[in-house]
């Protein structure tokens, strides 16, 4: 009674259902599911980093069947962790810090800007559903770009 069921999602897809109170704080949930590795571990709620590690769950607005994102940073260890490690590590190239969700948006900025491309030099080959279409996708990605970013 009183326990909210968390769902802590890794990079690697995999899921751990967490059982906590909603005055747990973010130090709290750590210490308790990934000992040893606190100040490794980093959670994403909401696209927000949780790094207050007094902030308490229901101030966070963490409710039951939310989804934290964990993120296991590199770095030395202190202490030998306990549980396998969920997070698989990635390699990169050496001095290219970029990864794939890095390019997403001015990859879909510049396939936009071809369709506007398109559009006014070929406008006979574009009927007028797809003008719409093109409209659109155009707002939606204005509003999602500043969605995600314009917080």
């Amino acid at each position: 009674p009183g326990l909210i069921k968390i769902r802590l999602k890794f990079l690697n897809d995999t899921e751990e259902v967490a059982m906590a109170r909603p005055e747990d704080t973010v130090g709290v949930l750590k210490s308790k599911y990934f000992p040893g590795q606190e100040s490794q571990m980093k959670l994403i709620y909401r696209g927000q980093l949780l790094q207050d590690q007094a902030r308490t769950l229901r101030s966070l607005h963490i409710t039951d069947n939310c989804v934290i994102h964990c993120h296991r940073s590199r770095g030395p260890t202190t202490a030998t962790p306990t549980l396998p490690d969920p997070v698989p590590a990635v390699p990169t190239a050496p001095g290219l810090p970029l990864g794939g969700g890095t390019l997403m948006v001015p990859t879909v900025m510049v396939v936009l800007a071809l369709g506007w491309y398109f559009r006014v030099n070929y406008r006979q080959l574009f009927t007028a559903p797809a003008t719409v279409s093109l409209i659109g996708v155009t707002i939606l990605v204005t509003f999602l770009a500043f969605g995600v970013y314009g917080q």
